[in-house]
């Protein structure tokens, strides 16, 4: 919405123009995309002390890598010295890492943010007087217009058009994937279709497509990299009902194993008649999404795992022509034109407002923009390109762990290697007769090294039941009689079934010395050290 000449105040104040979309010379390309913070870093000295923050425990003694172990990496991904910009963000804008000694390898659980992100939002909150945007005083036009200049930042972001895709905004992905499945038009026999390899918020459409009478089906996964059948998925896509309204929907990235499972497969499901929704929440923080290549009918997309900040506000990614066959079962504030009570009646907007429940976060929204240049600075295909070379020297590092016996000290569920995959890890450690060691046991000591890993089955059951070799008939057992269960009886009765694993992530200011901290704190925890094989 165009903002409006009001009291001479139709200008933004350049503490509300931190991204530069009106200038003329903004690079075309979203990797290029320069800042614009509207303060410089502060000056850091090594004496010196971060004011305002918490006080923390001595970090512990740093672990640099070893002179060999450094010329080895450094030798076999020589492509690692393009990424110093990351070394470099690391030590203006994630100093609070270093300074408490903490390492932090749960990236896919929420990226960190950066402090110039904070600098810039709160230069923007206050260089102005932002209200609700649902009215047409000068406030609300302020709010407008920044929601509005986001909303393009997205999408310029994602390489979509506009005259093709919508950005809705929404709390997180799971938001996003809710809307998609509560307003999906699926009538019986029509299909949903899932991978095994999905996070809970996928899976729980299935609720959806059942209750109005579709059918919903699984295509597993092969080991040892437990990536999906292939051959099953085209059988699967080839059996849609013809004239049907039928859903494909699969991660981009598994949030559990780190696969990348194939962007390819949205074409091989149009060329079928599916539409396809995809989950990019793992994918889209350390590489590219291009809507000009791969066009997906839906994505979904948590802005914080991609920059840490802010939480509580994610996107749907919508094409047009497929968010205008969606059919909301309700309408609220925001979403119409007009309702009335007499009338028994409400005219839904057009657009994405029409699916923007309520009041965005419009205070937070902005945010995302500055999140955007940040990756953008740093240019996506460098932090990939950090996060691959890395990742790889982390899993041959945690597979030469042995056991004085020769036997591993780890398990690795997924790719065992870089090809095709992102930069999460999943894993066991075993004991010297290859049983399984008690994951959370390794992220209590991992904490008193302050180290982040994740440990659980991370909202991924498919992948976790075939990573740990759960079958279907004692898994459908634990659900016959749950609704005449306490909870107290069903988690007695899922007793056994729950195993998880431990996660490593790695992100865009990851170093060679957080992966060596997590190698010698696995060493550690057998007593003694561990040599690689």
């Amino acid at each position: 919405m165009a903002r409006e000449e009001t009291g001479g105040r139709g200008r933004l104040p350049e503490a509300l123009q931190p991204w530069g979309f009106d200038d003329p010379e903004l690079p075309t390309d979203p990797g290029q995309v320069p800042l614009d913070w509207s303060r410089p870093p502060r000056p850091h000295h090594a004496d010196s002390k971060p004011s305002g923050r918490p006080p923390h425990h001595d970090p512990p003694p740093a672990h640099a890598p070893a002179a060999d172990g450094e010329r080895d990496f450094l030798a076999r991904f020589p492509e690692y010295g393009s990424t110093r910009a990351c070394d470099e963000l690391r030590a203006r804008d994630f100093r609070r890492l270093d300074e408490s000694g903490s390492v932090y390898l749960d990236f896919t659980g929420g990226g960190l943010f950066a402090e110039s992100q904070l600098r810039a939002h709160h230069d923007l909150l206050c260089g102005d007087v932002l209200g609700n945007p649902h009215s047409a005083n000068i406030s609300s036009l302020a709010t407008t217009e920044l929601v509005e200049r986001t909303r393009a930042r997205v999408l310029e972001y994602f390489g979509g058009a506009a005259a093709e895709y919508s950005v809705i905004f929404t709390p997180n992905a799971t938001g996003a994937l809710k809307l998609v499945g509560e307003s999906f038009p699926w009538q019986r026999d029509d299909q949903l279709l899932l991978t095994y390899d999905n996070h809970n918020s996928v899976n729980g459409l299935r609720e959806f497509a059942r209750g109005r009478g579709a059918r919903v089906s699984y295509v597993p996964l092969t080991p040892p990299d437990l990536r999906v059948d292939e051959e099953r998925l085209e059988a699967a896509l080839r059996r849609r009902r013809g004239g049907g309204t039928n859903l494909l929907a699969y991660p981009a990235q598994s949030n559990f194993t780190g696969v990348q499972h194939p962007l390819a497969w949205i074409e091989r499901a149009h060329q079928h008649g599916w539409q396809v929704l995809l989950d990019a929440a793992a994918f889209v923080p350390t590489n590219r999404l291009d809507l000009s290549v791969d066009k997906p009918d839906f994505v979904s997309i948590s802005f914080y795992k991609m920059f840490g900040y802010p939480t509580g506000v994610g996107c749907l990614l919508a094409r047009n022509a497929s968010l205008a066959r969606l059919r909301r079962p309700w309408y609220a504030g925001g979403t119409i034109t007009f309702s009335s009570v007499q009338g028994e009646g409400h005219y839904l907007t057009p657009g994405p407002a029409g699916f923007e429940d309520g009041t965005v976060n419009y205070l937070s929204v902005p945010a995302v923009a500055i999140g955007l240049d940040l990756l953008a600075r740093l240019g996506i295909d460098v932090i990939h390109t950090r996060v691959s070379c890395l990742t790889e020297w982390m899993i041959d590092r945690l597979l030469g762990l042995r056991h004085p016996s020769g036997a591993p000290l780890v398990r690795i569920y997924g790719p065992a290697h870089g090809e095709r995959r992102g930069a999460t890890v999943q894993f066991n450690l075993l004991d010297a007769d290859g049983q399984l060691i008690d994951g959370y046991e390794v992220e209590r000591l991992a904490n008193e090294r302050r180290i982040s890993l994740r440990t659980g089955c991370h909202c991924n059951p498919g992948a976790r039941e075939a990573a740990l070799g759960f079958g279907e008939e004692e898994l459908v057992d634990c659900f016959k009689d749950k609704d005449r269960l306490s909870y107290a009886e069903f988690t007695r009765l899922i007793e056994g079934k729950t195993t998880g694993a431990v996660r490593a992530s790695l992100g865009l200011v990851s170093t060679l010395e957080d992966v060596e901290r997590l190698v010698a704190l696995l060493e550690e925890y057998c007593g003694y050290r561990v040599t690689a094989s």
